[in-house]
């Protein structure tokens, strides 16, 4: 019985052992097919500075330099001007035989040399055809004939958990390979409103910018662009541009050296539970429009801020980050159907959709004529009416200025100086003009109602919304 065990035992740990084999993925032959593709890319940028002078000539670059220029008197001005050079590393991946390259666009910027070296050794200066900084792909080209290219995925097919590899240079270690998985997609980043990014736990490092994120069938999937760390270091978050996007603007970058998007003119948000609620909408979906460009292609079609933009060009928008990247591939000059919700029914808008531009911030503060002893109505707030100069002067018709925030609940989305312009409430929007008729809209809410405000706050407008009221008006 004793043997029967033992032999029992041995047989399992031996298929456990055979299982797990079988389950690990073998990268030795995607890094042998794969890595001649990958290339080192290292820049070089030239500033100018002032150094100190030494009463004799003596080349900079001596060993002895800095030993005289620490201790050798200064003399009197005695600086002079001086070049510097500033070097980086990064990586990027052939993408056609001829000497196209892709990279990051954080790479190559600013730089005045840019070398490429392959695996082989050998050396090439390249031209940067066109960066783009909005997605960070940059286009470049070395003069070179038969180099080995990657392939290229279908993005659409790669799913979450599946085995990812990166090939690169971290800390300028050529040609290095590391492996996790797909982490998610379509994640959106603060400032990064043009890239569904890729997020994988592939440990990535400063070298690795620009390279190659490759499937388990030698395609390439995305461009490795981003960390999240603290330290500066890899954490096991890290985001790759999809490599249809890249291949997007790569086409652009060759045929012009630029790239152009569209746009509405709009300034957007996310539609959260409780804004859908108020909109009359079944489900929190699509991108709420705080507020319109002045003159812009969407007033121009009749789009309103408060509605809310469902599909654009026949395609669906889930959340308000999609819209940006749909709007942004569509080629400015073209023509494209908006749906968009308003006021319980959906409709159908046709956009001449305009060029983008580079954002202008501004900022303008209003303050009114505050009553200090006035209570606060049911949302917790103390507004007054403002004076028709700010009126005429922020092109309002109506309006109520903030004065104080005193509820709990209204106090962590709005603050002094923003502006009420409207109240909706189960699908129904109504524009104030007046504290009375404010506070008699809000004595019609039950206590438990949850009521959305539409909020100028400078040259913006959002949507805030307050759970619960206040007993008292």
């Amino acid at each position: 019985m004793k043997r029967f065990f033992a032999l029992f035992s041995l047989l399992f740990v031996f298929g456990l052992a055979q299982a797990q084999m079988r389950g690990l993925p073998d990268f030795t032959e995607l890094a042998e097919k794969q890595g001649p593709a990958v290339v080192n890319i290292s820049t070089t940028q030239v500033t100018r500075g002032q150094t100190q002078a030494l009463p004799f000539p003596m080349d900079p670059n001596d060993p002895a330099f800095e030993l005289f220029k620490r201790f050798f008197p200064r003399m009197p001005g005695g600086t002079e001007p001086r070049e510097f050079e500033n070097k980086s590393l990064g990586s990027g991946f052939i993408i056609s035989s001829d000497g196209y390259l892709l990279t990051n666009a954080h790479v190559v910027d600013g730089a005045d040399e840019v070398t490429v070296r392959l695996t082989d050794k050998r050396e090439f200066k390249a031209k940067t055809i066109g960066a783009d900084k909005r997605t960070d792909v940059a286009l470049l080209k070395i003069e070179a004939s038969g180099l080995p290219a990657v392939k290229l995925a279908d993005v659409s097919q790669l799913k979450v958990g599946e085995w990812v590899i990166a090939i690169g240079s971290p800390f300028g270690f050529d040609n290095s390979l590391t492996a996790g998985i797909v982490s998610a997609k379509g994640r959106s980043l603060p400032q990064e409103n043009y890239v569904p990014f890729i997020q994988t736990d592939v440990a990535i490092n400063p070298g690795n910018s620009g390279g190659p994120l490759f499937n388990m069938k030698g395609e390439v999937v995305g461009i490795n662009s981003q960390i999240y760390s603290r330290s500066g270091g890899y954490m096991g978050l890290s985001f790759a541009i999809p490599i249809d996007v890249a291949m997007e603007i790569q086409q652009q970058l060759r045929s012009t050296g630029k790239v152009s998007r569209g746009r509405l003119g709009v300034v957007i948000q996310e539609v959260s539970k409780e804004l859908a609620e108020s909109l009359g909408l079944s489900r929190p979906m699509g991108a709420v429009i705080n507020s319109v460009e002045r003159d812009g292609p969407a007033e121009k079609a009749g789009i309103e801020a408060g509605d809310v933009i469902l599909k654009f060009d026949g395609k669906v928008v889930n959340n308000s980050a999609d819209l940006p990247r749909m709007v942004a591939v569509t080629k400015p000059g073209s023509r494209a159907t908006v749906q968009i919700w308003r006021k319980g029914k959906v409709r159908d808008v046709a956009v001449l959709v305009g060029q983008i531009v580079e954002e202008k911030s501004a900022a303008r503060s209003a303050r009114g004529n505050r009553a200090p002893e006035q209570a606060a109505n049911r949302l917790g707030l103390v507004v007054s009416e403002l004076t028709p100069e700010q009126r005429r002067e922020m092109r309002l018709e109506g309006g109520l200025l903030i004065d104080e925030v005193r509820s709990a609940s209204a106090r962590a989305d709005l603050r002094q100086g923003d502006i009420i312009i409207a109240v909706i409430s189960k699908g129904a929007t109504t524009e104030v003009r007046s504290v009375d008729q404010l506070n008699r809209l809000l004595a019609t809410f039950d206590k438990a109602a949850s009521v959305t405000l539409l909020i100028r706050r400078g040259e913006m407008q959002t949507f805030v919304t307050i759970k619960g009221l206040n007993s008292g008006s």
